[in-house]
């Protein structure tokens, strides 16, 4: 979902295993098997497209010099030649030939740490409980909700997702459960236990940076009701109250290779490594949080972005979690709920689905009321906690306090209109939205950037995502003439509607696995992978350009009325996530208060300003026709 890529331009160390990933019998792997290979793009499309992306954000001369460099690549029986039949052995020999890669550079090769620069978080509607039996209630309703859906993914009862008439790639939905990911000195890996001997039958849940067990199948193989769970989840929190605590899980929140020596050193000690293991195998983690912090109504939405990105510092909730979890689920005794996700196994749209459901199952009425058979305590985790660890985790509280003081985060409900007006105008709602993001950008620093939009390439067989360019030559065009004076609103109408078709050309290409990012990044780890000297065309600046996304964004639209954020990608940049509703858009933006340039509240400002002058000017001209 996020622009990794701009992180991956290092050289992966060494050939790493490939990931293995699980294959279920029956209708799965019938499904998957129907589903096409990705292609490898012909190469002088793609250099064609690379040419016409970098136009509008480097200078002509660059231009100039760039363009003959990709005239040497190109030269037939050249480097890129080579380069090309490699990908295209490679695409003959595998069930995708980038998802590996992929997986390693964008993820598991990555070392920043988890926490904002990678896993995304989910805001999801406030609750109206005011005490702790109505947080737990509610947390019960939702893993029991959690679980109904693990039924379908367990019974292959899921429904298959189809994109435009296509069915789509479902293996994501194989991967968010039972999984956790695992740090490695130079690389991670991801491990999931849905596939084993035995698969795991508990929940870790915690609470006042505690750990518990929770077994939510009873020993006949049944699913606990969610009034079991409750008095669970209540005999954990009384056996939690007090916070003083080491808090174990902000280890998981460190620098990936700082975590893996951390993690070495933790589970040298016996109790140490069983309770490690507990949770890794765990189905998914539940933490029950203490209520944020109180503020006024318009900065509480970013407020709660913020818990569910990193947990507010070590002094609120970051050390109630543990970030290397695939899912883990918040509610807090505030009512603020939702989820950070780790993102190496999936994309956005998967975690949605799986939330959607959730809050479907939460608004259902409980009919049955459980027989009250006596149930085991849960079992708490016990961690020893040696010198050395301590130490460990109080260098990664100072480390997450920074990160935690550097994120600047804005919430923004876009109230005057949601997706239902550029419908009405025959306009895609996702190119009218990076359109704006495009107009708000040029007016507030005088130039476009690189921009990234998340494509899904689920329509091949184990396919995750390419690059949607939203900086094109027609959005450039736009973005100048609108607060040019001298231009008729006629005209600047043909140019807003010519740079959306642009944007929709842009995304069909993508989701049918002919854009442009994915397959220079393949050219350029062939390269790597046969030893060759690098080609210089990967050497230029203007890759460097092209490859720095100031504006990171993805659209993931939900049946609820959540919104899902992520950090920035790069350090002068923004992440941002949109979720557009009939009748409002859900924005989270976001930046790094270290750098002085950036402003999340300052883009919201802006961008709000470009939808609504866009639906003017889209209005203006109706009515001088009418």
């Amino acid at each position: 979902m996020l622009a990794f890529i701009a992180r991956s331009m290092a050289k992966p160390s060494g050939l790493l295993k490939p990931v293995v990933l699980g294959k279920l019998p029956g209708r799965y792997l019938a499904h998957q098997e129907g589903l096409p290979h990705l292609p490898v793009p012909p190469l002088q499309q793609t250099l064609d497209r690379y040419l016409l992306a970098l136009q509008p954000i480097i200078s002509e001369e660059e231009w100039n010099h760039t363009k003959g460099l990709v005239d040497e690549f190109r030269k037939p029986g050249g480097v890129g030649d080579r380069l090309q039949k490699g990908l295209e052995r490679r695409a003959r020999k595998t069930e995708n030939w980038l998802s590996d890669w992929w997986l390693k550079t964008a993820y598991l090769e990555y070392r920043l740490p988890v926490v904002v620069h990678s896993s995304p978080g989910v805001v999801l509607p406030k609750q109206d409980f005011l005490d702790q039996q109505g947080q737990l209630r509610f947390a019960a309703k939702l893993i029991k909700g959690a679980l109904d859906f693990k039924t379908m993914i367990d019974n292959e009862t899921l429904p298959v997702e189809y994109l435009g008439g296509k069915p789509l790639c479902m293996n994501q939905y194989y991967q968010i459960l039972s999984s956790c990911r695992i740090p490695g000195p130079k690389h991670d890996s991801v491990v999931n236990y849905a596939k084993g001997k035995k698969p795991p039958t508990h929940i870790t849940v915690v609470h006042n940076f505690q750990f518990f067990e929770l077994d939510v199948y009873s020993s006949d193989g049944s699913l606990l009701t969610t009034d079991q769970i409750f008095t669970q989840l209540e005999k954990i929190w009384n056996t939690s109250l007090q916070t003083n605590k080491e808090p174990i899980g902000i280890l998981t929140s460190n620098h990936r290779n700082s975590w893996a020596k951390a993690y070495n050193n933790l589970i040298k000690d016996k109790t140490n490594k069983e309770s490690v293991r507990s949770i890794e195998k765990s189905i998914f983690t539940v933490c029950l949080d203490s209520p944020i912090p109180r503020v006024s109504d318009d900065i509480y939405r970013s407020r709660v972005a913020a818990q569910m990105l990193h947990g507010g510092g070590s002094r609120w909730n970051s050390g109630n979690r543990w970030f290397d979890k695939t899912l883990q689920f918040i509610v807090a005794e505030d009512g603020s709920c939702g989820l950070v996700y780790e993102h190496a196994p999936s994309e956005g749209p998967p975690i949605v689905a799986l939330l959607d459901h959730i809050v479907e199952y939460t608004k259902t009425p409980e009919l049955v009321r459980s027989p009250m058979i006596p149930l085991p305590m849960p079992k708490k985790l016990r961690f020893n906690i040696t010198p050395e660890i301590k130490n460990d985790i109080e260098k990664a509280k100072q480390n997450l306090n920074i990160m935690v003081q550097d994120l600047d985060i804005k919430v923004m409900v876009f109230h005057h209109f949601g997706k239902n007006f550029p419908k009405s105008e025959k306009i895609s709602p996702d190119a009218f939205i990076q359109l704006a993001l495009q107009l708000a950008y040029y007016r507030m620093y005088g130039q476009v950037c690189a921009t990234y939009e998340s494509a899904s390439l689920r329509m091949f067989r184990l396919g995750r995502t390419d690059t949607i360019r939203s900086t094109s030559v027609d959005s450039l065009k736009f973005v100048q003439a609108l607060d040019n004076p001298s231009k008729q609103n006629e005209e600047k109408v043909e140019l807003l509607r010519r740079a959306t078709q642009a944007h929709r050309a842009y995304t069909d290409m993508a989701i049918k696995g002919n854009a442009i990012d994915r397959h220079l990044l393949g050219l350029k780890l062939q390269a790597i992978e046969d030893l060759v000297s690098m080609p210089e065309l990967f050497m230029d600046t203007a890759y460097a350009v092209a490859m720095h996304f100031n504006l990171s964004t993805s659209q993931v639209p939900a049946k609820t009325d959540c919104v899902m954020c992520f950090g920035p990608v790069v350090p002068d940049g923004y992440g941002v996530c949109y979720n557009p509703m009939d009748d409002h858009i859900n924005f989270a933006m976001s930046a790094y208060n270290s750098c002085a340039e950036t402003n999340a509240a300052r883009l919201a400002h802006y961008l709000e300003k470009a939808l609504l002058d866009m639906r003017l000017l889209l209005q203006s001209t109706l009515k001088s026709k009418l």
